[in-house]
């Protein structure tokens, strides 16, 4: 995963060991995640639904493939496997300097 940003790398490794505090901190303080239309907005809410939704499911991403779609925002194909949903998905990712702005998981 050496070509992968390293905010996606984090988003990705956090969840795999469980980090939920690594996972956040890939946030900007004002990031946000939108789960098919469900939409964490900061911190608080990122943290609650990585329990409910992510690591609190023992998610596992494995990255498929990864293309930068426009500059700082990049489209990875992840294999989701846990104790929720399990397929593969399509995540969009948009960097803001060394941290993630946003990711949508986009509908199929």
């Amino acid at each position: 995963m050496s070509d992968v940003p390293a905010p996606i790398r984090t988003f990705i490794d956090a969840t795999n060991a469980g980090d939920s505090d690594a996972f956040v901190a890939a946030f900007t303080d004002d990031g946000w995640l939108d789960d098919w239309g469900r939409v964490a907005r900061g911190h608080a809410a990122l943290r609650e639904w990585d329990r409910t939704d992510n690591i609190g499911k023992r998610s596992h991403f494995d990255l498929v493939d990864i293309r930068e779609e426009s500059p700082g925002v990049w489209l990875a194909h992840l294999a989701v496997t846990g104790d929720g949903f399990n397929g593969t998905s399509p995540f969009r990712f948009t960097i803001a300097g060394d941290r993630l702005a946003s990711v949508v998981i986009v509908p199929d």
